[in-house]
């Protein structure tokens, strides 16, 4: 078809392969929890291995919830829904990342103002909050690498609402496709190859733009030597968006 996008299920390829490189707080967390995780459990009776078809989510917005939750496989997307109806995907989040709120009472704690829905299957660690906030009072190695995650994502959602707030579509899309291939791409003759799938509804959601309108750039970059995809991946040029 015209667009060189799947219509069923519409689905445009972005990525999972090598972590990041260079360490960074998931890193961190990642190789504390796999080294110690079973010992833990048996200190911490709340700790325990859920796993999350494709979809599903782990908490939606408006929900109450007090746990922690570490993904020790798949990946994880924080979504708002906003009053007009819109989706603003706020992050992506992959193996080591840890997602969960910092307030203890659970009475006073407002409603969850994002979803976490799992992109593809995902397992990960639930955590009840007393016995998280025990855990990482116990473990210093463990409480900055949290402390650091959770800063750090705070930072990048800041830094994704200024960029739609005052960049063009293009540009968005540009700086998107650049991350999304430093967190989960793997380097190719391309550039980088991006193997897992996100529709092109939820590419415009990470951009904050219609559909319509970053299928048309998508095109024009494929014309322009910038990408290449098929419906199975997509490659990113990452020198000619640099250089471009």
């Amino acid at each position: 078809m015209a667009t060189g996008f799947s219509d069923k299920p519409d689905l445009l390829p972005v990525a999972q392969c090598e972590p990041n490189r260079g360490s960074n707080p998931a890193e961190s967390l990642h190789s504390i929890f796999e080294q110690n995780l079973q010992d833990w459990k048996k200190v911490y009776a709340s700790i325990r291995e859920v796993e999350i078809t494709s979809k599903g989510f782990l908490y939606q917005q408006g929900d109450r919830c007090t746990d922690f939750f570490w993904i020790k496989e798949g990946i994880v997307k924080l979504s708002h829904l906003t009053l007009q109806g819109n989706t603003l995907t706020l992050a992506l989040l992959k193996q080591g990342d840890i997602m969960g709120r910092l307030q203890s009472d659970a009475a006073a704690l407002p409603s969850m103002e994002e979803s976490a829905q799992a992109l593809d299957k995902v397992v990960c660690y639930r955590i009840g909050h007393n016995d998280f906030r025990q855990l990482i009072s116990s473990h210093m190695d463990l409480a900055w690498p949290v402390f650091e995650s959770i800063h750090t994502r705070q930072r990048q959602v800041e830094h994704k609402l200024r960029m739609i707030l005052t960049r063009p579509v293009e540009e968005r899309i540009v700086a998107t496709l650049l991350e999304l291939a430093q967190l989960f791409g793997a380097r190719c003759t391309h550039g980088y190859s991006l193997e897992i799938f996100l529709t092109q509804q939820e590419l415009a959601d990470l951009v904050g733009a219609s559909r319509s309108v970053v299928s048309t750039i998508m095109n024009n970059f494929r014309s322009r030597g910038m990408l290449e995809y098929t419906r199975e991946q997509i490659c990113v040029n990452d020198t000619a968006f640099t250089d471009g």
